[in-house]
Formats: structure tokens, sequence, C-alpha cells
């Protein structure tokens, strides 16, 4: 990293947005993560989760911001972090400057088909469906929170605040979760933040505005092709059934996915004739057809439809430029060098899927053009901010 300090932090992978932004604010500045009382009460946990004793960068604050980047719901993630910090949630000493950058790969700002492919109802969110994947995961989650005192950290999924561990629950209240997760089938738990209901409640209060001060940047994967046969839906390459076989199949769902099934109408059906017209009338963004018309609500990586990868809100609500390059591509110089805050810089990256980028290391030669891009675009913040000199 160039000499840069780095730290990498683990939040609950199963838990709410809020969850996990609180859990990654106190991982850096260290203390006993607190959910807040009022959110604790209305969502049926503990208001204190578990102890930091040592923050990874208790230091941060506005005159020594840091950089963020995340992959998958991480990103979101930091989203809602910027969101709490700006509301005063922590402490009214906090300031959304605190984020110097936020960079992404992979991200469903604005939720994801996915979810429901799985198991989430689509007419009553958060309700699962019985027997189905997302069902059998929320099962999985129960039986290792019950068991994790003497599970590896790998299947740790940050449940202090919960009481679900067998040191704190007995055994006949895990069967209880078992028939039925107040959980899983809540509305504090990343299945529901994942629903188009949940990104549409998000937008309402328009959280992830961008921060004037803060420079933004994400990466938008996608593995599928216009289907020659349905115009508009979209099917992953046939070389991917060989790789991400569970990718492909839940690629092809998303692909064909029908939004009139989903209760109520999502805003991103609503808007997407207006992104598609930003699109045609923004000088400044370069995409392809799948970027410009309503192709990019089943375009997919296997996870997370291309749209969503873009940003928090809308084209047309946000601010945001549109990039269509190959990774480590330096004939876009002004691209390259362009560095301006308060503005979702957008990379369309085609023929990836939700793991070709990250969170895996291949060592492919896409991976290492992304980190040297990722790496060059995190300097060129440093100097045109003045925070170059920062360990």
């Amino acid at each position: 990293m160039g000499g840069k300090l780095y730290a990498i932090t683990s939040v609950g992978p199963v838990s709410s947005l809020h969850d996990r932004a609180c859990e990654l604010y106190y991982a850096l500045r260290g203390g006993i993560v607190d959910y807040g009382a009022q959110h604790a009460e209305e969502n049926g946990h503990a208001r204190y989760g578990r102890t930091h004793e040592q923050g990874l960068y208790p230091e941060w604050s506005r005159e020594k911001p840091l950089h963020f980047l995340g992959h998958s719901m991480g990103g979101p993630t930091i989203i809602k972090l910027q969101w709490l910090i700006s509301i005063d949630f922590f402490s009214d000493t906090d300031h959304s400057d605190m984020l110097l950058s936020i960079t992404t790969i992979s991200a469903p700002f604005r939720g994801s088909q996915a979810v429901y492919a799985l198991g989430e109802r689509t007419d009553k969110p958060p309700s699962v469906r019985p027997f189905s994947v997302g069902a059998m995961i929320a099962k999985f989650v129960h039986v290792a929170s019950y068991f994790s005192p003497f599970l590896p950290a790998v299947l740790d999924f940050h449940a202090d605040a919960r009481s679900l561990s067998c040191y704190t629950s007995d055994f006949w209240t895990l069967v209880k979760h078992l028939w039925h997760s107040d959980w899983a089938e809540g509305r504090d738990a990343s299945p529901f933040d994942v629903t188009f209901q949940a990104s549409d409640h998000r937008e309402a209060h328009l959280e992830g505005l961008v921060n004037p001060k803060t420079f933004y940047r994400s990466y938008a994967t996608c593995m599928t092709e216009r289907s020659s046969v349905n115009w508009g839906f979209h099917i992953p390459r046939i070389k991917s059934v060989i790789y991400v076989p569970g990718l492909y199949a839940l690629s092809r769902a998303m692909g064909m996915f029908d939004f009139s099934v989903v209760n109520p109408t999502p805003d991103c059906v609503k808007k997407s004739k207006l992104d598609s017209e930003y699109f045609e009338n923004s000088s400044g963004s370069e995409v392809d057809t799948k970027g410009k018309t309503q192709e990019a609500l089943w375009a997919n990586d296997g996870v997370v439809p291309l749209f969503s990868q873009w940003h928090p809100l809308s084209c047309s609500t946000t601010h945001c430029r549109h990039y269509a390059r190959a990774l480590g591509d330096t004939s876009h110089k002004q691209d390259l060098a362009a560095v301006q805050s308060g503005l979702w810089h957008v990379y369309h990256i085609d023929d990836a899927n939700h793991i070709s980028l990250a969170p895996i290391w291949f060592g492919t030669s896409r991976q290492k053009a992304l980190w040297r891009e990722v790496g060059q675009w995190l300097r060129n913040i440093d100097v045109s901010s003045g925070f170059q000199q920062r360990p």
C-alpha cells in the first residue's frame, strides 16, 4: 500500500446495515459497540455489543480522515456509516468529512432481486419462504451462533447483542429460532436491507447523498449479455457455468426477474426511464447500452444488478459520472487523472462476476490492474486534498 497504514475490519455478515455500520465505527475508534437505545428497543436486541479495547485508528477525525473500500455489502455499510455520522448518531463532534474517500466493488446500494430468488417474499418482506435457500441459511446462522464459542473466527456472526450462543441461551431457545427466526425474518438483518422495499425506504430519507468533500468511486461488474430471445432480459455467458455454477444459476434468475411481482413497485423501476434520459443528455458519461437503458435492471454479476452497483439514489437524484473502459486502460488520461469530490465516478467492468475482482485473490491481470488503479486514485486524492503526508 505504498507505505500507508491499512486495516481490515470484521462486522456481522448477516447483520443489518445499521448494526454493521456501528460495529465498523467502534472497531476503528475503540470502545463498546453502541447500536443506540431506540434502535435496540425497536429491533429486540441489547443496546451494546462487543468491546474493542483498542481501536484500529482511535485518532480518526475530520483532521485525520480515512479512505474506505468495501466489496459487496461493505459498500452500503460504509454509506450507512457516513449517514449515521452526518446525523450525529455517535457524537456531535463527528463529521462526514472523516471519510475522505469511498471506493466500492460490486455493491448492492439499491437492492437486488437475488434476495427474492433465494427466499425473501416479494409481497411481504422480511418474511422468508419455508424450505427456501434463505430459510436454510438462517438456520445455519443460528446453529453457528449457538456453538460460536467453539467455532473458528471465520464463523463469527457478531451476534453478541442477540444472546444466541450456548453461554447466553438454552437449547430450547435455539429450537425456537430454528422454527421461526425473528432475526432472519425481521427488518434488522442484511437480507431485508437488500430488498427493494428497504432500499426505497433509505432513498426516501435521502440516505447516501454525496458529501461535498468526500471522493467517491464504484466498480460495477457484469457477467451477462442481452438475451436474443427476450429483448431487455439478460443471460449469463455460458462459460460461467463451469467456473461459478452457483452464480450462473442465480444470474439467470436475476436476468429474467419479473419486477411487477414486487409490492410496492420499486423506485428503481419507476425511475429507470428517467435515468436513461439522464444518460442520453449527460456529456460527462460514456457508458455502453446496458448502462444507458432499462437493461441495467436485469444485467447483473450473479448477485447484484448493474444499476444497483453504481451508487445510492438514482442518477437523476445524485451526482455521478459513468465510464466504460477496460481495467488498466491508460488511454483515458483525463479520466484517470480526474479527482473530483462530491461526485460518484462509476466504472463499468464487463465480463466479470461478483467475485472476479474481490474479495478472493486469484492473481489475475484484472485484479492487479484494479489495485494499481485504486492505489493511484487514492494517491491522487491525498495530493489533491492536502493529506499526502498522512501515515
